[in-house]
């Protein structure tokens, strides 16, 4: 690709305060906090630093808003740290950075998402100048959450279209990652965006909202209509790659007439701390590994043993290690029965 290398990511730097409690309540409950900390969190944050550990020497930038607040001093020193290119990581004077109150509960391992949107409600594609940036893939997100982004620009059906249109003029492939918002409304933003995009990596809801079919979020999943709805979704766009990840595993299909299946780590019950970032993790680990070219089947692996080792951590990134630390580590603990 003309010498191209590494990843771009936009879009959502927020920051997490991720909250563990007993159980999620219900409405007019009272739920303790067992602990709690504030990390960076969203897609352009959290696939940004999983990047930087599983390789520290791999390329990786990212764009993005954040407020001149404690949050996004916060979100600023930790990409800083990781060692993320983030000169188009701005500060906007006066606003208050994107930031998500994030439950996990200790009983069942599932996530509730607060968000507050902040400066992600100002950006737009106006912020996103690939000049100069020798990435070879963006990785995009989040639809939803971005008013300017989700409304029509300069005649496009939403500003996403725009940002990927832009990043493939300048010769860079697009990724774009999403969040579990209300089907219709997902597959609105979306749907627009398949044939500018070249990979897209997704969980069981958000496939089948794309391809409308009706998935509800904690039930089980369809391992043949997920597969189903990959295919219908690839044959709409110009992607040469749809995975769909879930508990149990992940699906992948290809332009070229591939489609693999592959369960997931078996993750011992006591390892588990939180499941925020999980998603990040996984497509952390596939883009990488498909980036150095990996067979699928290997990618794959590596997605798994990555999103097994955040879990680690209620923070989105803090348990994510090397490649080689985290393959070592699916080893050690297994795999899931085949799917």
């Amino acid at each position: 690709m003309g010498g191209r290398s590494g990843i771009v990511t936009g879009g959502t730097w927020c920051a997490d305060h991720n909250k563990i409690v007993e159980h999620w309540p219900g409405e007019d409950e009272v739920v303790e906090i067992l602990t709690e900390e504030v990390r960076g969190g969203g897609s352009g944050c959290n696939l940004a630093i999983d990047l930087k550990r599983l390789d520290p020497d791999f390329p990786v930038s990212t764009i993005g808003l954040v407020g001149d607040d404690g949050d996004g001093g916060l979100l600023l020193a930790e990409a800083r740290d990781a060692g993320i290119e983030c000169s188009r990581l701005k500060v906007v004077p006066g606003a208050r950075t994107n930031y998500t109150d994030a439950f996990t509960s200790k009983r069942s391992g599932r996530r509730t998402h607060l968000f507050h949107a902040g400066t992600s409600a100002l950006l737009t594609p106006d912020h996103f100048d690939f000049s100069g940036i020798e990435a070879r893939l963006l990785h995009l997100g989040l639809p939803g959450i971005h008013e300017q982004l989700d409304a029509p620009w300069s005649g496009e059906a939403n500003g996403w279209v725009s940002v990927l249109r832009k990043a493939r003029a300048a010769g860079i492939k697009t990724n774009l990652e999403l969040c579990s918002i209300p089907a219709e409304r997902l597959a609105g933003l979306v749907r627009p965006c398949l044939p500018y995009l070249d990979s897209l990596i997704v969980n069981d809801f958000e496939i089948a909202a794309i391809a409308g079919q009706a998935k509800a979020h904690d039930g089980d999943t369809d391992i043949e209509a997920c597969l189903d709805a990959a295919r219908t979704v690839l044959s709409q766009g110009a992607m040469t790659m749809v995975a769909v990840h879930f508990p149990k595993g992940a699906v992948l299909v290809t332009r070229d007439g591939d489609e693999l299946r592959r369960p997931s780590v078996a993750v011992p019950v006591d390892a588990v701390v939180g499941a925020n970032g999980a998603g990040d993790a996984f497509a952390a680990g596939l883009l990488y590994a498909h980036h150095e070219d990996w067979p699928l089947e290997k990618a794959l692996v590596l997605a798994h043993a990555t999103a097994a080792s955040s879990l680690r951590g209620v923070g989105t990134t803090d348990a994510v290690e090397s490649w080689r630390a985290t393959l070592a580590l699916a080893d050690r603990w297994g795999w899931r029965e085949r799917i």
